[in-house]
Protein backbone atom coordinates (compact mmCIF):
# COMPACT_ATOMS: atom_id res chain seq x y z
CA UNK A 1 0.00 0.00 0.00
CA UNK A 2 1.28 3.28 -0.41
CA UNK A 3 0.57 6.53 2.03
CA UNK A 4 -2.95 5.25 3.36
CA UNK A 5 -5.81 8.35 2.48
CA UNK A 6 -7.56 8.70 5.94
CA UNK A 7 -11.11 9.94 6.11
CA UNK A 8 -10.99 12.30 8.93
CA UNK A 9 -14.37 12.93 10.13
CA UNK A 10 -14.65 16.67 11.72
CA UNK A 11 -16.75 15.27 14.52
CA UNK A 12 -19.15 18.03 16.35
CA UNK A 13 -18.27 21.06 14.88
CA UNK A 14 -19.90 23.15 17.94
CA UNK A 15 -16.69 21.52 20.00
CA UNK A 16 -12.98 21.53 19.57
CA UNK A 17 -12.91 19.34 16.57
CA UNK A 18 -12.12 21.49 13.77
CA UNK A 19 -9.56 23.44 15.83
CA UNK A 20 -7.66 20.21 16.39
CA UNK A 21 -7.90 19.33 12.90
CA UNK A 22 -6.35 22.62 12.03
CA UNK A 23 -3.90 22.06 14.24
CA UNK A 24 -2.84 18.51 13.21
CA UNK A 25 -2.67 19.19 9.25
CA UNK A 26 -1.28 22.55 9.58
CA UNK A 27 1.43 22.64 12.31
CA UNK A 28 2.67 19.03 11.34
CA UNK A 29 3.82 18.56 8.27
CA UNK A 30 5.63 15.15 8.75
CA UNK A 31 2.25 13.74 8.39
CA UNK A 32 2.03 14.17 4.82
CA UNK A 33 5.15 11.90 4.20
CA UNK A 34 2.84 8.62 6.12
CA UNK A 35 -0.72 9.50 5.25
CA UNK A 36 -2.66 11.55 3.29
CA UNK A 37 -5.75 12.83 5.23
CA UNK A 38 -8.91 14.00 3.83
CA UNK A 39 -11.21 15.89 6.15
CA UNK A 40 -14.80 14.40 5.68
CA UNK A 41 -17.28 17.18 7.24
CA UNK A 42 -18.44 21.38 6.53
CA UNK A 43 -16.17 23.95 5.23
CA UNK A 44 -17.35 26.55 7.13
CA UNK A 45 -16.76 24.82 10.32
CA UNK A 46 -13.19 23.92 9.27
CA UNK A 47 -12.76 27.66 8.28
CA UNK A 48 -14.05 28.85 11.79
CA UNK A 49 -11.33 26.76 13.41
CA UNK A 50 -8.72 27.36 11.27
CA UNK A 51 -9.38 31.07 12.10
CA UNK A 52 -9.61 30.05 15.96
CA UNK A 53 -5.94 28.68 15.67
CA UNK A 54 -4.35 31.11 13.74
CA UNK A 55 -4.39 29.42 9.97
CA UNK A 56 -5.45 31.10 7.12
CA UNK A 57 -8.39 29.91 5.66
CA UNK A 58 -7.38 30.02 2.11
CA UNK A 59 -5.31 27.33 2.95
CA UNK A 60 -9.05 25.54 2.42
CA UNK A 61 -9.63 23.13 -0.20
CA UNK A 62 -12.95 21.80 -1.06
CA UNK A 63 -12.68 18.50 -3.16
CA UNK A 64 -15.48 15.99 -4.32
CA UNK A 65 -13.74 12.69 -3.84
CA UNK A 66 -10.47 11.66 -1.60
CA UNK A 67 -8.72 10.36 -4.44
CA UNK A 68 -8.91 14.06 -5.84
CA UNK A 69 -6.20 15.11 -2.70
CA UNK A 70 -2.92 16.63 -3.87
CA UNK A 71 -1.38 16.21 -0.11
CA UNK A 72 0.02 19.32 0.32
CA UNK A 73 1.15 20.13 3.95
CA UNK A 74 -0.10 23.95 3.14
CA UNK A 75 -3.38 23.43 2.50
CA UNK A 76 -6.36 20.70 4.58
CA UNK A 77 -8.20 19.49 1.74
CA UNK A 78 -11.98 18.57 2.75
CA UNK A 79 -15.00 16.89 1.21
CA UNK A 80 -17.58 18.81 1.67
CA UNK A 81 -21.12 16.48 3.54
CA UNK A 82 -24.47 18.00 3.97
CA UNK A 83 -25.38 21.21 4.10
CA UNK A 84 -23.47 23.94 5.87
CA UNK A 85 -22.83 24.29 10.17
CA UNK A 86 -21.85 27.89 9.42
CA UNK A 87 -24.70 28.46 12.32
CA UNK A 88 -24.28 25.79 14.48
CA UNK A 89 -23.42 28.14 17.87
CA UNK A 90 -19.82 26.88 19.54
CA UNK A 91 -19.48 25.48 22.70
CA UNK A 92 -23.19 24.80 22.86
CA UNK A 93 -25.41 21.36 22.31
CA UNK A 94 -26.88 21.66 19.34
CA UNK A 95 -28.80 18.72 17.42
CA UNK A 96 -27.47 20.01 13.99
CA UNK A 97 -23.95 19.71 14.66
CA UNK A 98 -25.33 16.36 15.98
CA UNK A 99 -26.45 15.14 12.99
CA UNK A 100 -23.57 16.85 10.78
CA UNK A 101 -21.31 14.72 13.20
CA UNK A 102 -23.44 11.45 12.39
CA UNK A 103 -23.29 12.44 8.62
CA UNK A 104 -19.52 13.10 8.40
CA UNK A 105 -19.32 9.30 9.97
CA UNK A 106 -21.59 7.60 7.53
CA UNK A 107 -19.50 9.34 4.63
CA UNK A 108 -16.31 8.14 5.61
CA UNK A 109 -17.78 4.52 6.28
CA UNK A 110 -19.12 4.67 2.54
CA UNK A 111 -15.56 6.49 1.39
CA UNK A 112 -13.99 3.28 2.76
CA UNK A 113 -16.37 0.60 1.71
CA UNK A 114 -16.27 2.30 -2.07
CA UNK A 115 -12.30 1.65 -1.88
CA UNK A 116 -11.69 5.43 -1.87
CA UNK A 117 -10.55 5.70 1.79
CA UNK A 118 -8.63 3.15 3.27
CA UNK A 119 -9.13 3.97 6.94
CA UNK A 120 -11.22 6.05 9.62
CA UNK A 121 -9.48 9.10 11.62
CA UNK A 122 -12.68 10.23 14.36
CA UNK A 123 -13.00 13.80 15.94
CA UNK A 124 -14.82 13.71 18.87
CA UNK A 125 -18.57 13.98 18.64
CA UNK A 126 -21.00 14.45 21.73
CA UNK A 127 -23.37 12.04 22.18
CA UNK A 128 -26.49 14.23 23.85
CA UNK A 129 -26.01 16.02 20.81
CA UNK A 130 -26.39 13.48 18.25
CA UNK A 131 -29.31 11.74 19.58
CA UNK A 132 -30.85 14.93 19.44
CA UNK A 133 -30.05 15.02 16.12
CA UNK A 134 -32.26 12.41 15.63
CA UNK A 135 -29.28 8.87 15.86
CA UNK A 136 -29.92 6.94 18.43
CA UNK A 137 -26.49 5.58 19.03
CA UNK A 138 -24.52 5.43 21.97
CA UNK A 139 -21.11 6.51 20.19
CA UNK A 140 -18.80 6.31 17.82
CA UNK A 141 -18.23 2.82 18.01
CA UNK A 142 -21.90 1.58 17.65
CA UNK A 143 -22.19 4.01 14.82
CA UNK A 144 -19.47 2.13 13.10
CA UNK A 145 -20.75 -1.18 13.97
CA UNK A 146 -23.60 -0.60 12.47
CA UNK A 147 -22.55 1.34 9.43
CA UNK A 148 -19.80 -2.04 8.19
CA UNK A 149 -22.63 -4.41 10.05
CA UNK A 150 -20.08 -5.95 12.66
CA UNK A 151 -21.33 -7.46 15.69
CA UNK A 152 -18.05 -8.55 17.28
CA UNK A 153 -16.14 -5.70 17.97
CA UNK A 154 -14.76 -3.76 20.92
CA UNK A 155 -13.73 -0.49 22.03
CA UNK A 156 -9.77 -0.65 22.71
CA UNK A 157 -7.97 1.63 23.91
CA UNK A 158 -4.17 1.71 23.32
CA UNK A 159 -0.99 3.37 24.06
CA UNK A 160 1.98 1.77 21.70
CA UNK A 161 2.03 -2.41 22.60
CA UNK A 162 -0.59 -1.99 25.37
CA UNK A 163 -4.36 -2.78 24.23
CA UNK A 164 -7.52 -2.13 26.74
CA UNK A 165 -10.37 -4.05 25.56
CA UNK A 166 -13.39 -3.15 26.76
CA UNK A 167 -16.08 -5.50 27.43
CA UNK A 168 -19.05 -2.76 27.80
CA UNK A 169 -18.71 0.79 27.21
CA UNK A 170 -21.64 3.31 26.51
CA UNK A 171 -24.15 2.27 28.95
CA UNK A 172 -24.96 2.61 32.81
CA UNK A 173 -23.24 1.21 35.67
CA UNK A 174 -26.23 -1.16 36.44
CA UNK A 175 -26.77 -2.12 32.65
CA UNK A 176 -23.35 -3.05 31.97
CA UNK A 177 -23.04 -5.59 35.03
CA UNK A 178 -25.98 -7.29 33.34
CA UNK A 179 -24.03 -7.10 29.72
CA UNK A 180 -21.48 -8.95 30.92
CA UNK A 181 -22.04 -12.55 29.76
CA UNK A 182 -20.46 -15.68 29.39
CA UNK A 183 -20.98 -14.98 25.18
CA UNK A 184 -19.82 -11.62 25.28
CA UNK A 185 -16.30 -12.45 27.18
CA UNK A 186 -15.75 -15.23 24.52
CA UNK A 187 -16.53 -12.72 21.59
CA UNK A 188 -13.52 -10.39 23.50
CA UNK A 189 -11.21 -12.72 24.16
CA UNK A 190 -11.34 -14.05 20.75
CA UNK A 191 -11.02 -10.14 19.35
CA UNK A 192 -8.10 -9.64 21.32
CA UNK A 193 -6.49 -13.02 20.73
CA UNK A 194 -7.03 -11.99 16.74
CA UNK A 195 -4.81 -8.76 17.12
CA UNK A 196 -2.07 -10.74 19.09
CA UNK A 197 -2.44 -13.38 15.92
CA UNK A 198 -2.14 -10.19 13.78
CA UNK A 199 0.57 -8.42 15.46
CA UNK A 200 2.92 -11.37 15.47
CA UNK A 201 2.58 -12.17 19.09
CA UNK A 202 -0.03 -15.42 19.71
CA UNK A 203 1.42 -16.29 22.81
CA UNK A 204 1.11 -13.32 24.63
CA UNK A 205 -1.36 -13.25 27.31
CA UNK A 206 -4.52 -11.48 27.92
CA UNK A 207 -5.47 -10.25 31.28
CA UNK A 208 -8.93 -9.85 32.13
CA UNK A 209 -10.20 -7.96 34.86
CA UNK A 210 -12.45 -9.08 37.75
CA UNK A 211 -15.80 -7.47 37.83
CA UNK A 212 -16.50 -7.34 40.99
CA UNK A 213 -14.12 -5.70 44.11
CA UNK A 214 -11.00 -8.20 44.81
CA UNK A 215 -12.69 -10.25 41.55
CA UNK A 216 -15.33 -11.38 43.67
CA UNK A 217 -13.16 -12.62 46.48
CA UNK A 218 -14.74 -15.95 46.51
CA UNK A 219 -17.85 -14.66 46.00
CA UNK A 220 -18.12 -12.66 49.46
CA UNK A 221 -18.74 -9.05 46.78
CA UNK A 222 -20.73 -10.82 44.16
CA UNK A 223 -21.09 -13.85 41.74
CA UNK A 224 -20.78 -12.87 38.48
CA UNK A 225 -16.39 -13.37 38.54
CA UNK A 226 -16.99 -17.05 39.39
CA UNK A 227 -19.79 -17.34 37.37
CA UNK A 228 -19.29 -15.22 34.09
CA UNK A 229 -15.81 -14.34 33.60
CA UNK A 230 -14.41 -17.34 34.85
CA UNK A 231 -16.38 -20.11 32.83
CA UNK A 232 -15.62 -18.47 29.61
CA UNK A 233 -11.91 -17.72 30.80
CA UNK A 234 -11.22 -21.63 30.88
CA UNK A 235 -13.40 -22.13 27.63
CA UNK A 236 -10.79 -19.57 26.25
CA UNK A 237 -7.88 -21.24 27.53
CA UNK A 238 -9.18 -24.89 26.30
CA UNK A 239 -9.31 -23.15 23.09
CA UNK A 240 -4.97 -22.61 23.13
CA UNK A 241 -6.16 -18.51 23.94
CA UNK A 242 -3.36 -17.65 26.95
CA UNK A 243 -5.71 -15.83 29.20
CA UNK A 244 -5.09 -14.68 32.55
CA UNK A 245 -8.09 -13.64 35.59
CA UNK A 246 -10.21 -12.74 36.64
CA UNK A 247 -7.53 -10.56 38.20
CA UNK A 248 -8.57 -7.83 40.95
CA UNK A 249 -8.80 -4.49 38.72
CA UNK A 250 -6.32 -2.57 41.54
CA UNK A 251 -3.89 -5.16 41.03
CA UNK A 252 -4.07 -5.59 37.15
CA UNK A 253 -3.95 -2.03 35.80
CA UNK A 254 -0.60 -0.95 37.68
CA UNK A 255 0.81 -3.94 36.95
CA UNK A 256 0.36 -3.31 33.28
CA UNK A 257 0.48 -0.17 33.12
CA UNK A 258 3.27 0.50 35.13
CA UNK A 259 5.40 -2.37 35.37
CA UNK A 260 4.49 -3.72 31.86
CA UNK A 261 3.44 -7.57 32.97
CA UNK A 262 0.46 -7.24 30.41
CA UNK A 263 -0.02 -5.49 27.08
CA UNK A 264 -3.74 -7.18 26.25
CA UNK A 265 -5.86 -6.66 29.06
CA UNK A 266 -9.85 -6.93 29.03
CA UNK A 267 -11.91 -4.65 31.14
CA UNK A 268 -15.11 -5.22 32.20
CA UNK A 269 -16.55 -1.85 31.94
CA UNK A 270 -16.41 1.54 30.40
CA UNK A 271 -14.18 3.51 33.61
CA UNK A 272 -12.75 0.33 34.67
CA UNK A 273 -10.52 0.83 31.21
CA UNK A 274 -10.42 4.54 30.58
CA UNK A 275 -10.18 5.70 34.01
CA UNK A 276 -6.63 4.57 34.66
CA UNK A 277 -5.60 4.43 30.83
CA UNK A 278 -6.33 8.21 30.93
CA UNK A 279 -4.83 8.32 33.81
CA UNK A 280 -1.01 7.06 33.05
CA UNK A 281 -1.07 7.61 29.17
CA UNK A 282 -3.38 11.29 29.01
CA UNK A 283 -2.66 12.65 25.15
CA UNK A 284 -0.39 9.71 24.69
CA UNK A 285 -3.47 6.91 23.83
CA UNK A 286 -6.17 6.39 21.27
CA UNK A 287 -9.00 4.55 20.86
CA UNK A 288 -9.13 1.99 18.23
CA UNK A 289 -12.07 0.23 16.90
CA UNK A 290 -11.20 -3.85 17.02
CA UNK A 291 -13.82 -5.54 14.79
CA UNK A 292 -14.48 -3.67 11.59
CA UNK A 293 -13.06 -4.64 8.01
CA UNK A 294 -11.11 -1.13 7.97
CA UNK A 295 -9.43 0.69 10.60
CA UNK A 296 -10.43 3.63 12.66
CA UNK A 297 -8.90 5.25 15.24
CA UNK A 298 -10.14 8.08 17.45
CA UNK A 299 -8.46 10.69 20.04
CA UNK A 300 -9.16 10.19 23.33
CA UNK A 301 -11.30 12.84 24.40
CA UNK A 302 -14.04 14.80 24.58
CA UNK A 303 -15.53 17.72 21.76
CA UNK A 304 -14.54 20.19 24.96
CA UNK A 305 -16.80 22.62 24.85
CA UNK A 306 -15.73 24.64 27.28
CA UNK A 307 -13.00 25.87 25.28
CA UNK A 308 -14.01 25.80 22.18
CA UNK A 309 -13.87 28.18 19.87
CA UNK A 310 -10.55 29.85 21.87
CA UNK A 311 -8.00 27.95 19.95
CA UNK A 312 -6.32 26.68 22.67
CA UNK A 313 -7.39 22.79 22.41
CA UNK A 314 -4.12 20.09 21.85
CA UNK A 315 -3.70 18.82 18.93
CA UNK A 316 -1.26 15.55 20.01
CA UNK A 317 -4.38 13.21 20.43
CA UNK A 318 -5.34 14.14 17.01
CA UNK A 319 -1.80 14.12 15.59
CA UNK A 320 -1.15 10.43 17.48
CA UNK A 321 -4.94 9.10 16.06
CA UNK A 322 -3.28 10.02 12.64
CA UNK A 323 -0.29 8.17 12.91
CA UNK A 324 -1.43 5.19 14.40
CA UNK A 325 -4.25 4.82 11.53
CA UNK A 326 -1.33 5.02 8.80
CA UNK A 327 0.69 2.59 10.78
CA UNK A 328 -2.06 0.18 11.49
CA UNK A 329 -3.44 0.52 7.76
CA UNK A 330 -1.23 -1.62 5.47
CA UNK A 331 -1.94 -4.85 7.56
CA UNK A 332 -5.28 -4.09 9.04
CA UNK A 333 -6.44 -7.09 6.26
CA UNK A 334 -4.02 -9.49 8.78
CA UNK A 335 -6.07 -8.36 11.68
CA UNK A 336 -9.44 -9.26 10.13
CA UNK A 337 -8.12 -12.50 8.94
CA UNK A 338 -7.06 -13.23 12.30
CA UNK A 339 -11.00 -12.96 13.55
CA UNK A 340 -13.05 -14.59 10.89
Amino acid sequence: MTNPTLALTLGDVAGIGPEITAKALLAHPELREIARPVVIGDADAMRRGMRATGFDTDALVVIEDPREARNDPDTVELVQTGPSLADVPIGELSAAAGDGAYRFVVEACSLVRAGRADAIVTAPLNKAAMHAGGHDFAGHTELLAHEFGVKDYSLVLSAGDLYVFHLTTHVSLRRAIEDVTVERTTQVLNLAHGLARALGRPEERIAVAGLNPHAGENRLFGDEDADVLTPAIEAARERGIPVDGPIPADALFPAAMRRGRWNLLVACYHDQGHAPFKSVYGDDGVNITVGLPAVRVSVDHGTAFDIAGTGQANEASMVLSCVRAAELAPGWGAVVDALS
